[in-house]
């Protein structure tokens, strides 16, 4: 058998390996696109290539409130910040101490809704070692938040 063929044969080879792979192991039960869907490629909506090409909306917005994080971040701004993500809407500060408090803290916040509402802010603080801050803390610090976040809204002008 000469080099050129042995190529072929083990390109194939390897190509038919793959598209059997992509069978899955699942006895059977998961058999492709659903009875409702018609993968004709004029019908079809989407292709392997919308993978590779950048054809997102350069307009989509991210679904976290953008007054939420922002008082949120103004509000606490006395913490030192360790980590944001803005797609997840999460929040992580390091420790530290509100002006004329006396006692050092570090939250938590995570903003799960790009509605401004009270359901959207999720806040956690923690004290020294990990212990429990009263729940009235807690309180009063996101009531600070969901009222400065109002106040940007005000300010924007978007009522």
């Amino acid at each position: 058998m000469n080099t050129a063929r042995a190529a072929n044969l083990m390109t194939a080879t390897v190509l038919v390996a793959a598209l059997a792979a992509c069978g899955g192991g699942d006895g059977g039960a998961n058999r492709g696109p659903s009875a409702g869907s018609d993968m004709r490629p004029e019908v079809r909506t989407t292709t392997i290539w919308d993978l590779v090409r950048n054809n997102e909306n350069p307009h989509t917005s991210v679904g976290v409130n953008k007054y939420l994080w922002n008082a949120s971040l103004e509000v606490l701004n006395f913490l030192p910040i360790q980590s944001v993500d803005p797609f997840t809407g999460v929040i992580v500060t390091g420790y530290g101490t509100p002006p004329g408090g006396g006692r050092s803290y570090r939250a938590t916040i995570r903003i799960a809704d790009p509605a401004l509402d009270a359901r959207s802010l999720k806040l956690s603080l923690q004290g020294p070692g990990g212990a429990a801050v009263a729940p009235g803390t807690v309180r009063a610090v996101e009531d600070a938040i969901l009222t400065r976040a109002r106040q940007l809204r005000i300010q924007d002008g978007r009522l």
